[in-house]
């Protein structure tokens, strides 16, 4: 069930479906007013200093809600890189893909909403419904290179906006995985007295070299496609649409494990053709493709990159005297869980926040899978976020 709590919480004026033949298309993948809105509702979160200096004059952030608030059983839900408010549910209209997270929300769940009122925005800088660089800016031109660069503590600002305009003084959880996990984090270090327990999942307290420098490879394939002009592509065709998709195909391989493609796909030839001729290709080729296809169509390059850019951002010692200083004084009831086989967010650095953070719980889902474990092993995480809600 899907319920707006707050008469600040509106949908745009705009926001009516198009008249039939003007759906958005392949070359246009980000959310618009005046598309389907879906199960969106949209929240303005007034201007934003931003932490390197820039400013938004007006945001909004479009969110999901499953359950009744009550006042004190709010549950955040924060997604990761190229996720969304759409946490379950089918695609359909306004959604052009099916919730990211099946099964762990709705009567009887693990996110029981019977009892939880669980809320999942689409994060500041991103491309289904919160403003990003697909947006239009205040002169009625999308912002394209014009966006500022975020932080995640900017993105947790803009929440905090949602969570006020929603009446919610503290949230019961905030539960996130990989950049998701670094929101949640930012949260209880920011706003200390609204969040009262954490679950964060394969995620880290910093970005590292190696994490920052994966990110720039897939910067950079973006960058070199001619249609990213600049960033400025919005309106001029369909942008980078090969950098993209070769972004995805680098980030991909650090979600998967070496245990899972060789189990999956081995040296097998896709169809009839031979690979080490030229006249085929290797089935693990075409499994990237196909995942690189499906971004490129519903994702924005533009929030690609300023959302890439904020997760190189996030360091939860940054001003607060180190990482260690940091996790000391979280005062949440945290859960950590680490994936056995992730080796994009390593299970170090999980251990690190379990044993900075006071009577930190640390948990490890056992999964062939890689760093997206955490999206596939929903038996093993719904125990885990059940247990944490519990405490």
């Amino acid at each position: 069930m899907t319920t707006t709590t707050t008469a600040d919480a509106t949908t745009p004026a705009s926001a009516e479906p198009r008249p039939a033949g003007d759906q958005p298309r392949p070359d246009r993948p980000y959310w618009r007013l005046g598309d389907p809105v879906g199960h969106r509702q949209f929240a303005p979160t007034g201007a934003l200093d931003l932490e390197l200096g820039g400013r938004l004059a007006e945001a909004t952030l479009a969110y999901e809600t499953w359950g009744e608030f009550t006042g004190d059983n709010a549950v955040l839900i924060e997604h990761a890189l190229t996720g969304d408010s759409h946490v379950v549910g089918p695609a359909g209209p306004g959604h052009p893909t099916a919730g990211w997270w099946p099964g762990l929300i709705g009567p009887g769940a693990p996110l029981d909403t019977r009892r939880w009122f669980v809320v999942a925005p689409n994060v500041l800088g991103g491309c289904q419904g919160s403003t990003g660089p697909s947006s239009p800016a205040p002169d009625g031109q999308p912002y394209g290179s014009r966006f500022p660069a975020l932080t995640i503590r900017d993105q947790v600002d803009a929440e905090a906006w949602l969570a006020e305009r929603l009446g919610v003084g503290a949230w019961a959880a905030a539960i996130g995985g990989s950049m998701g996990g670094m929101r949640a984090l930012e949260w209880a270090a920011r706003y200390p007295q609204r969040v009262r327990r954490v679950v964060l999942l394969a995620t880290s307290a910093t970005a590292t070299a190696e994490q920052i420098a994966q990110c720039a490879m897939q910067l950079e394939a973006i960058f070199v496609d001619p249609g990213w002009r600049g960033g400025d592509y919005h309106g001029l065709g369909p942008g980078p649409v090969a950098g993209l998709g070769l972004a995805r195909r680098l980030a991909h391989l650090s979600y998967r494990s070496e245990e899972d493609l060789t189990a999956r796909f081995g040296r097998d030839a896709q169809g009839d053709g031979e690979p080490l001729d030229g006249t085929g290709r290797f089935a693990v080729e075409s499994y990237f493709d196909h995942h690189a296809d499906k971004l490129v169509r519903r994702f924005d390059a533009g929030s690609y990159v300023t959302l890439t850019r904020s997760m190189n951002s996030h360091d939860i010692g940054r001003g607060r005297g180190g990482v260690a200083a940091a996790l000391r004084a979280v005062t949440a009831r945290a859960t950590i869980v680490t994936i056995s086989s992730d080796r994009l967010y390593l299970p170090w650095q999980q251990a690190e926040i379990a044993d900075g953070i006071p009577d930190a719980r640390h948990e490890v889902v056992t999964s062939p899978h890689g760093h997206d474990g955490f999206l596939i092993e929903t038996e093993q995480v719904g125990a885990i976020i059940r247990a944490a809600l519990a405490r």
